[in-house]
């Protein structure tokens, strides 16, 4: 079983009664790159923690074909936190980029530790409250910044490890998921990406960005605003 001592907050410094609940509950799931899981409603009946690899959830209009990354979900996030609570299913679709390995929790486990541990209660609205901000930077990010801006803003938080929601989260990811990530189109972002590049800011190498001039890529988010 993969090292469940090291899970992200809500499960971090448990003490040893909870830890032991924690231990026997705790399920492994393997999943090739490609797949689309979740499709018979597992995500009402459980609750997933990321321990390698990395999975996108999106919202898709079937009528256009446009397609909305949401989270692109890395090593030590959780989902599907939202149903936890509340109990409705989401209408959001999910398809994995990488080989990913996962932690599975009974949903009514973790329903039942939140009554039962008002810490790990505590813990969890947290990391809710931590999911929450990040949608609501995305929808504030989608109606008041330009492309370019957006872009910019992603890169710098792809390399800020405080960002937990999109800190390393680019890497191997095509300029058609940087495009659907945010809320644009690939030939729009690579226009971006090649101004970059031709400035000597960034630098891409085997799908990976490297930041050349920091001071003058933050400098450029100032000078666009």
């Amino acid at each position: 079983m993969e090292n469940i001592h090291e899970l992200p907050l809500p499960f971090e410094n448990l003490n040893q009664t909870l830890q032991t609940e924690v231990d026997k509950k705790a399920k492994t799931v393997l999943l090739d790159k490609g797949e689309t899981p979740f499709l018979s409603n597992e995500l009402e009946k459980y609750v997933y923690i990321v321990k390698k690899g990395k999975i996108k959830s999106y919202q898709l209009n079937l009528n256009n074909g446009k397609e909305q990354i949401i989270y692109i979900y890395r090593k030590n996030h959780i989902f599907d936190t939202v149903i936890v609570l509340d109990g409705q299913p989401n209408n959001l679709c999910y398809e994995v980029l990488e080989n990913t390995t996962l932690l599975m929790f009974p949903i009514e486990f973790i329903r039942n530790l939140l009554y039962k541990y008002p810490e790990f209660s505590q813990k969890f609205c947290l990391y809710i409250a931590k999911q929450m901000r990040y949608l609501e930077e995305m929808i504030t990010d989608i109606s008041l910044y330009s492309t370019s801006e957006r872009l910019i803003k992603l890169i710098i938080q792809d390399f800020h490890p405080s960002n937990i929601f999109k800190f390393n989260i680019l890497e191997g990811l095509s300029h058609t998921d940087y495009a659907k990530l945010l809320g644009t189109v690939r030939h729009v972002v690579e226009r971006h990406l090649r101004e970059l590049k031709k400035e000597h800011i960034i630098d891409i190498v085997n799908k990976k960005i490297k930041i050349l001039e920091a001071e003058k890529l933050i400098n450029k988010i100032k000078l666009l605003g």
